[in-house]
């Protein structure tokens, strides 16, 4: 295949974070730093994230006439596209579960990425962000409070950072820019809220039922939690859409489906005006799917006109709060029904835990 202002919302992780605030100060502990390209463990580590095929055994090269992605949890991907080795978010799930997720910050350090994109910064989707990068040399992309609070996370950072605005940049605003021979678009848009239900664009509210199976078969541990507390009031400061493009292939990413409908309608004109998407990966779960069910994750879809849809953080990283990717199966069938049939993208669900880490699932060819 081949003018408004972000809203500050009282979540989950504020809830969470003010649980454990006394825990706000304990160390993260310091990931290795990665061999260079060559070394083994990067070797090891790429052919492991984006198969023996993709990557070079001797140099750890990934071939630039491949695209391979492996998710790893939540909204986190590590993409090799253009020769390059990039990630998408930069955390791996392991607050209340540890090891349902088959990955390690360190893993992610290992493939020496030249780059970490951060869609928000909630802990979820930057909480690995600072350790992985120091170990790496990774750049890390963001808004410029992404990129201060990811530098605050590990002690004299040494990794270089690029603003992409800031909390107050203007929904719709659009950063071009370029990392090795991949362009890239970044655009703001807006975090998952509640809203009313739309009685004019109607869809059925959705709560999957929680899942607790994964607490039992892959129990939380002691480095995991400690790991993660100091993380949990860390703020959204913004969300970031990003289009990647090489020539013969495009992705667009976006770790969050926010409501435009209501509060940036044009955003949806901005989307529509991206060369054409061939994949997009885009998240499904958020706070509106209680009064608008799928919605948001549709109207997205409808603007960006991708040939296939990969749904993302539907997955059951914190049983209790999320479920399984599969519970989201028949109401996303549902919701993209809903479009006309010539506008229907192909969809590929990826289900946890059986397609974390598995490249096969994501790999094209230009």
């Amino acid at each position: 295949m081949s003018k408004i202002h972000p809203r500050v919302l009282i979540g989950r992780r504020t809830m969470l974070g003010g649980a454990f605030g006394a825990a706000a100060l304990i160390a993260a502990g310091r990931l290795e730093a990665s061999a260079e390209p060559a070394g083994a463990r990067t070797v090891a580590a790429r052919q492991r994230f984006f198969g023996a095929d993709i990557v070079d055994p001797d140099t750890g090269a990934v071939r630039a006439d491949r695209v391979a992605l492996s998710w790893v949890g939540c909204t986190t991907y590590a993409l090799a596209l253009g020769g390059s080795v990039l990630l998408l978010d930069a955390w791996v799930p392991r607050l209340t579960s540890s090891g349902y997720v088959p990955a390690t910050p360190q893993d992610l350090a290992d493939l020496r990425p030249e780059a970490i994109f951060i869609g928000h910064g909630h802990f979820d989707h930057a909480g690995d962000a600072g350790r992985i990068a120091q170990a790496s040399g990774a750049v890390v992309h963001g808004t410029a409070e992404h990129c201060a609070t990811i530098r605050a996370q590990v002690s004299a950072p040494s990794f270089p950072t690029v603003a992409l605005g800031d909390a107050n940049t203007l929904i719709g605003e659009r950063h071009e820019f370029t990392v090795g021979t991949v362009a890239v678009t970044a655009i703001r848009h807006l975090h998952s809220a509640p809203t009313a239900p739309d009685r004019t664009d109607p869809s059925s509210p959705f709560f999957p039922l929680p899942d607790l199976c994964a607490i039992v078969q892959y129990p939380p541990t002691l480095d995991g939690v400690l790991q993660n507390l100091p993380r949990l009031r860390d703020q959204e400061n913004g969300v970031l859409l990003y289009q990647f493009r090489v020539p013969g292939f495009s992705l667009v990413w976006h770790d969050s489906a926010g409501p435009l409908t209501e509060n940036a309608p044009h955003v949806f004109d901005v989307l529509a005006g991206l060369p054409p998407t061939d994949v997009q990966i885009g998240a499904i779960q958020g706070y509106n799917q209680l009064t608008n069910g799928l919605r948001d994750p549709r109207r997205y879809i409808e603007s960006l006109r991708p040939t296939l849809f990969v749904p993302s953080h539907h997955d059951n990283w914190l049983p209790g709060l999320t479920a399984s990717a599969a519970t989201y199966d028949a109401p996303l069938h549902e919701e993209l029904s809903r479009l006309p049939p010539g506008k229907r993208p192909e969809l590929r669900a990826l289900h946890d835990p059986v397609d974390y880490l598995s490249p096969q699932r994501l790999t094209f060819r230009l």
